[in-house]
């Protein structure tokens, strides 16, 4: 096949990647015009909701103490910002500020502003804590864990996170969460709902008039956090909002850096998106602060606020959700800050305001909670999130769980059965076909290698050789595996063994590898030292990287990344059956793909695995029982500890 341009590009994997969440997206907008009556919202939410929780993987059960305690207190003009450390759960330290009105004798409203992906977590949002302290409100801000004085992977000696405190941290715990069967969503809903009970023990907050706003990664707490806890009263996520196929198409190019709380696994799927995030606030009033420029595309932000806003005007409350635009980049401008904070006050019942005061920016170090900055250094009993994500599977692990073939069927396409083959002559694929090429054929004295170019599922493409004897004699198949594609030069000594073995080999490049592979480095701006990486580690890096984003394309779609590399397994068997008149028999691999080899031969019976004394099959057991922090993410599966 015809590689790839050197640089981003739409590879056919990321169109078919596209295409499916397209099409689950006119599902869910066909589901939505059934919605007639208030009766039909308050059903579709009871089950959207609960569809979230478990792609969360549920909430803890028990509110237990919160321990919370003021370290210091700062009097600014007309408001104090105090210092506040409370446990989320028994041991999970959450560092905060509230910014409190000096007027103490009125109940004040309140807000929640989770931070948004900044090294400096909370403190970033000082600007707009303190202008919503200037209008009255009680605000709390506090550090998401792996940011600011949160970090779960500090380096005390060298006096930094071992990875980084913008998504780097995320990324780590995020990806573990999902083994576990959830994610990292999970502890960020459960600090911020935390933070709604820390402000119901204070004299001087109203109940009634709870409300929250963030950016970024703010915008996303700010949406789950709403959407699953009624005592907020007032949303508005900023420069989050978007429609996920969008998103899909473009996060590769312009925010790569893996962030797994945004995948939540089967939210395209499931029928939520975006646009279900806003109509489980109904009819709380809502506003979309959305930034033109964003990464988060203005597109799907319009899209998706129209959609709900349909709705919102159908059940006779169109006034309460709007959306607010600033001709900008990804950034919660003085613009939109002042359109939330004036549709705040309109539902708050509070004065009629103008224009924004200008915040007086702390020093960070005046503004930090701790004493060493650090809260897991300051508190003996501190535990990390690592803890937390290892507990929750041995939690649950004792129930019984579906076996891996059970997994597949569970997810995966009708790649079994009813195949069709035929000679490429121009035209697509049509469904279970498989089109092939012949591209060439080398010899090299009794050892043939054809290669061929099969064409499947409308818009893939998967480079495949035959690396077969001349031989009268009947010989079996093998399918072969390598890390970084079908076998080339330096693998000829593993395939020359399984010639010599009997075995005739069918080596492919998975979807996404090899010649399928996009050309490009998707340079981090969290940490550009990963964009340094060689091409072949900086492709397949968990952090940041090509891989990864397709990977979480994967998730929000409900098929997983991993389950598809076996559904190219079964479509080069297929090939082989039909068109080589030989059903692979073996499968075996190279380096971290012997996990797959291992996998393809438990779920397709007629295949057996070739041992390979030189790799080792990975268990995802073993990956969050010992709270290992990178791996190879090609192999993640939601749940995958649990799997037999």
């Amino acid at each position: 096949m015809q590689r790839p341009p050197s640089g981003p590009s739409v590879t056919p994997y990321l169109r078919y990647q596209l295409d499916l969440a397209w099409r689950q997206d006119e599902e869910r907008q066909r589901a939505w015009e059934q919605i007639h009556t208030e009766s039909d919202l308050l059903k579709l939410q009871q089950t959207m909701r609960q569809e979230l929780l478990q792609m969360i993987g549920g909430l803890p059960e028990e509110k237990t103490d919160l321990h919370a305690r003021i370290t210091g207190k700062i009097q600014m003009e007309g408001f104090s910002i105090e210092k506040l450390i409370y446990e989320s759960l028994p041991g999970v330290y959450v560092t905060a500020l509230v910014y409190s009105p000096d007027d103490h004798s009125i109940k004040h409203p309140a807000v929640l502003v989770p931070a948004g992906h900044a090294i400096n977590g909370k403190i970033h949002y000082q600007g707009l804590s303190q202008r919503l302290a200037s209008r009255g409100y009680v605000v709390i801000a506090w550090d998401p864990v792996g940011q600011g004085e949160r970090s779960q992977f500090w380096d005390a000696k060298a006096g930094k996170s071992r990875y980084n405190l913008i998504c780097g941290e995320h990324a780590v715990m995020g990806n573990l969460a999902y083994l576990a069967g959830t994610n990292l969503a999970r502890w960020e809903v459960w600090d911020g709902m935390r933070a709604v009970d820390y402000l119901l023990t204070r004299p001087d907050i109203d109940a009634e008039r709870i409300s929250i706003t963030g950016t970024s990664g703010g915008g996303t707490q700010t949406a789950l956090i709403a959407a699953l806890d009624p005592r907020i009263k007032v949303a508005v996520p900023s420069c989050y909002i978007s429609s996920l196929p969008m998103r899909m198409a473009s996060r590769i190019f312009v925010d790569p850096d893996s962030d797994p709380e945004q995948d939540l696994a089967g939210i395209v799927f499931h029928g939520i998106d975006h646009a279900g995030l806003l109509l489980l606030l109904y009819p709380r009033p809502v506003m979309v602060a959305s930034a033109v420029l964003d990464f988060f595309p203005i597109e799907g932000a319009r899209k998706s606020f129209r959609e709900a806003q349909k709705i919102f005007e159908r059940m006779g409350h169109g006034d309460r959700i709007t959306m607010t635009e600033g001709y900008h980049g990804h950034q919660y401008s003085d613009e939109n800050q002042e359109a939330a904070l004036n549709f705040l006050d309109r539902f708050n019942r509070m004065p009629i305001r103008r224009g924004l005061i200008t915040p007086k920016q702390l020093p960070d170090a005046d503004l930090l909670c701790t004493r060493t900055g650090q809260v897991m250094l300051d508190q003996s009993g501190a535990r990390s999130l690592m803890d937390e994500i290892r507990d929750y599977y041995e939690e649950r692990k004792s129930v019984n769980h579906a076996a891996l073939g059970e997994e597949y069927k569970k997810y995966q396409s009708a790649h079994n059965k009813d195949w069709a083959i035929a000679e490429f002559q121009g035209a697509p694929p049509a469904e279970r076909q498989i089109l092939w090429e012949m591209i060439g054929s080398t010899r090299v004295q009794d050892v043939i290698l054809d290669k061929y170019l099969l064409h499947h599922d409308k818009l893939l493409q998967m480079p495949l050789l035959f690396i077969h004897k001349d031989s009268p004699q009947k010989r079996d198949v093998l399918l072969w595996l390598g890390d970084h594609g079908k076998a080339n030069a330096l693998d000829w000594p593993q395939i020359k063994k399984q010639l010599e073995a009997g075995y005739d080999v069918v080596t492919f490049d998975l979807r996404g590898w090899g010649e399928t592979r996009m050309q490009y480095t998707a340079v981090s701006p969290d940490d550009p030292s990963l964009g340094k990486l060689d091409p072949a580690h900086a492709y397949a890096n968990s952090i940041s990287g090509v891989l990864a984003n397709y990977i979480y394309n994967s998730l929000l779609v409900g098929r997983p990344y991993f389950f598809q590399m076996i559904d190219d397994s079964q479509i080069a068997a297929q090939f082989s059956r039909l068109k080589l008149g030989k059903m692979p028999v073996a499968v075996t691999a190279d380096g971290d793909s012997y996990t797959l080899a291992g996998s393809i031969a438990e779920i397709l019976p007629a295949i057996t695995l070739v041992p390979n004394p030189s790799a080792k099959a990975m268990k995802w057991s073993e990956i969050v029982e010992n709270k290992q922090e990178l791996w190879p993410i090609q192999y993640l599966i939601p749940g995958g500890a649990y799997v037999h």
